[in-house]
């Protein structure tokens, strides 16, 4: 494992959903620990999921893994940072202050950036405690899917610069004139991520071309802000072993193409290759397998074959249809397929005859590659941060600068300089998109899981205070959150992998929506091999440890739960698009899929 060669103190392993980045993560820093090094695995994703790979409780605090006596971890909670930093700056004045004031700090702080500013807080203050970091050999950071990423990694040059510019100003921060302490910090942070002694960047993917040109794209802006030393690691291979068996022979071939092809910027960086392993990464050895360079192959599974009655994709469609009009929002963790089935849905209800506008609130998505191509009915846009935080500052200036003297509007345009407003920005724009909904057909594929609650976050906050202020009136008023909570508005479909993390974190997102009286409507559990015919003796393992998941979905979470086979060619395109809704897509030659107890050729 190149990556692993004079390996720095700081480890990022970063890239999109479902690429395996924890699994590497967990499975390098086992590695490490194995050879005599001290190592502390900090994991930044809001939807953190280490705890459930090493079989063990990992919380805010710094834990010990069990077994494993010199590693230790922590998974930074957004929420739980967001109270305890809520808390320090409500705390003082409670008790001092009229209590309307204290609610009205309170909820001034309850929203979606304050919790990402908490959490980058303690991120920045992580990276540069020394005397914390001096304990380990080796720090590896366990990033959430790119977009969240990319924006963490990017915001302490960011506050950095707008704490230098704005050096009397304010911000959701506080006053900027106490902060020299965070400004100190932040340029210590972007001093280690920029330097190749120190830190080392790991772009994680799968030999998808979707995947490889996310990891370019992810290669190219982490480089323009410093982070140079980079590695490239293709994970989980199909074997050249399994290739006689026609689906594990087809996806070979696919990933030997994607990989023939990959985007120039990426040839450059010393690259490492690991293959697809008959077991899920639960636990130290599972893990060390991973990094191993002998797999040994799995015996042949003698189970019978299941032909469970499930509902097909196309089954699904047929429901959501009904209504006529409504918004769908796929959810879920990164890499279970959200953004193409969010197409496929799109695509057969426009070719139903209805208005659909399909749209992506994932930094990281890109839905025109998806598609590669026009459908009558269809339209397709992107919430990009960037450009809705333009329009957004646009807007204000417009509106509440236009009756300022010149220093006013200034000292609106520096505010409007914070990186916390381009959470406001996004907001903004998810509130329109819902909107539509009411007249029309609204599919939207959401980013991973922690940052889709972070947007919810948001959308409760604002619920609440639109709530706070007009509850006494007698006006009539409706929230975004209030049409998310109608099923007849929004029907929420939870999609998930047959594997024990994604449906494990499926759930608690599940638990989540709950909270916040969001129902949701179904469960889509995509690319099953569970679904299909096989000889590969490791596809064939795979396939029996997915129906224990498969089961647990439909007796113990999901109210209706549609199985979607594993395809031997990327859903990319009209045609495959219309093919996958319809349930008939190719899964291999001579392969059948089991959907619904009916074989279809």
């Amino acid at each position: 494992m190149h990556f692993l060669h004079d390996a720095p103190q700081f480890l990022f392993f970063t890239g999109k959903g479902g690429v395996g980045k924890t699994s590497l993560a967990c499975a390098t820093a086992v590695r490490l620990v194995d050879g005599g090094k001290r190592v502390l695995v900090v994991s930044t994703d809001p939807a953190s999921n280490v705890g459930q790979v090493f079989g063990a409780t990992i919380g805010k605090r710094i834990t010990t893994v069990p077994h494993l006596e010199r590693l230790d971890a922590i998974e930074i909670d957004p929420q739980a940072t967001a109270n305890e930093y809520r808390e320090r700056v409500v705390g003082p004045v409670r008790g001092v202050l009229p209590g309307a004031v204290v609610k009205g700090i309170e909820e001034q702080l309850s929203g979606a950036c304050t919790t990402e500013i908490a959490a980058f807080d303690e991120f920045t203050g992580l990276l540069t405690d020394g005397t914390l970091i001096g304990k380990y050999d080796h720090v590896i950071f366990d990033t959430a899917p790119t977009g969240h990423t990319i924006r963490l990694l990017q915001l302490p040059g960011a506050w950095s610069g707008f704490l230098a510019d704005n050096p009397e100003g304010a911000s959701c921060l506080g006053p900027l004139a106490g902060l020299e302490k965070q400004r100190q910090r932040y340029e210590d942070t972007v001093a280690v991520l920029a330097d190749p002694r120190r830190t080392r960047l790991i772009l994680v993917a799968r030999a998808q071309g979707s995947s490889l040109h996310e990891a370019a794209r992810t290669q190219e802006e982490l480089k323009a802000i410093g982070v140079g030393e980079q590695h490239l690691v293709v994970n989980g291979r199909m074997p050249k072993s399994e290739i006689s068996d026609p689906l594990a022979g087809a996806i070979f071939r696919r990933e030997e193409d994607a990989l023939a092809t990959m985007p120039e910027t990426l040839r450059g960086l010393p690259t490492d290759q690991t293959l697809l392993l008959p077991f899920n990464l639960v636990g130290a050895d599972a893990l060390r397998s991973l990094l191993s360079p002998v797999v040994s192959r799995p015996a042949v599974v003698s189970a019978a074959p299941r032909r469970d009655e499930l509902p097909s994709l196309q089954q699904l469609i047929g429901e959501l249809e009904a209504p006529g009009h409504g918004l769908i929002m796929l959810m879920g963790k990164g890499g279970v397929g959200k953004t193409t089935l969010a197409s496929a849905i799109a695509v057969a209800l426009a070719d139903r005859g209805h208005s659909v506008h399909l749209t992506t609130s994932d930094p990281a998505a890109h839905l025109t590659e998806t598609l590669a191509g026009e459908v009558p009915n269809l339209s397709v846009s992107r919430i990009d941060p960037r450009a809705e935080t333009e329009r957004y500052r646009r807007q204000v200036m417009e509106t509440k600068g236009k009756d300022l003297d010149d220093q006013g509007r200034a000292m609106l345009a520096e505010d409007l300089r914070s990186p916390c407003t381009e959470e406001i920005a996004v907001f903004q724009a998810f509130s329109r998109v819902i909107r539509e909904a009411r007249r029309s057909f609204v599919v939207m594929d959401t980013a991973p899981t922690g940052h889709t609650l972070l947007l919810l976050d948001a959308t409760g906050a604002y619920h609440r205070d639109v709530t706070r202020h007009l509850a006494t009136s007698q006006s009539h008023f409706t929230t975004p959150m209030m049409q998310l909570q109608d099923p007849e508005q929004t029907r929420v479909l939870i999609v998930s992998l047959a594997e024990t993390t994604p449906v494990l974190e499926a759930a608690a997102l599940q638990e989540d929506l709950r909270r916040a009286r969001i129902e949701p409507w179904a469960w889509i559990i995509n690319n099953t091999l569970a679904a299909t015919g096989h000889t590969s003796p490791l596809l064939e393992r795979r396939a029996a440890e997915e129906w224990p998941q498969i089961d647990a979905v439909r007796d113990r979470y999901a109210r209706r739960v549609a199985l979607v086979p594993m395809h031997a060619q990327e859903p990319v395109g009209v045609t495959r698009l219309r093919e996958l809704a319809l349930g008939h897509a190719e899964v291999g030659p001579g392969i059948q899929t089991r959907i619904g107890g009916r074989p279809h050729a």
